[in-house]
């Protein structure tokens, strides 16, 4: 299963929803619940205080059977619960849309939100019109070459990620150790079409950008 998040995040960061077919449960938070009904689909699960719902929305938020509502003070955001929620039914992946632009704290939390997943066997992915965010564990991972997005990046979640070796990449490295402040992976370039990153230890943001 395969669950999609909509946070209340600005619109124009949004891709088109209508177009995204690969979601089997959509998960609607606070404004996010009216960014999924202006495009004609129905969040099967909600979350939030509901006070940024579109006002003509707000019938539909009384009859849901599924809704999980909230103060707004509170010790965690609407999306973090959701997320939460999410990774307890232990899907194939979580995509999470709405999450980026606007108040730079709140995008900045919720790119900590990827955390959640470190301890689990699903992956959560932070989509906009621009970019796809997820985090990697140590280890070996492999990446395909994709025509949607040029740009590949690499930042470090944790204060140290050692042993970094690219290969099949425009600018390759070998055990090169990154730590918290070094952009040193920023904007490199798939040259194969499969690439592969491996490190020793830590944690790593890896971005693909159009």
């Amino acid at each position: 299963m395969n669950i999609g998040i909509v946070a209340g995040g600005p619109k124009e960061e949004i891709p088109d929803l209508a177009k995204i077919s690969n979601i089997d449960q959509w998960i609607g938070v606070d404004r996010g619940i009216s960014y999924l009904l202006d495009v004609e689909i129905e969040p099967d699960i909600i979350f939030g205080d509901y006070d940024s719902l579109f006002e003509h929305h707000h019938d539909f938020i009384l009859n849901h059977k599924n809704s999980y509502k909230y103060n707004s003070e509170k010790d965690e955001s609407d999306l973090e619960l959701a997320i939460k929620w999410a990774l307890e039914r232990k899907p194939h992946k979580v995509n999470i849309f709405g999450a980026t632009g606007g108040r730079i704290d709140h995008m900045l939390g919720n790119i900590g939100l990827l955390a959640l997943s470190i301890h689990t066997n699903t992956p959560v992915y932070i989509i906009d019109k621009i970019n796809m965010l997820t985090i990697i564990k140590n280890g070996k991972t492999v990446i395909t070459k994709s025509p949607e997005y040029k740009y590949i990046s690499f930042l470090p979640f944790t204060e140290a990620v050692t042993g970094i070796t690219l290969t099949g990449f425009k600018y390759p490295l070998l055990d090169y150790d990154l730590f918290l402040g070094s952009t040193r992976c920023i904007s490199n370039e798939l040259v194969e079409e499969e690439c592969t990153i491996s490190f020793n230890s830590g944690i790593l943001i890896l971005i693909k950008s159009k």
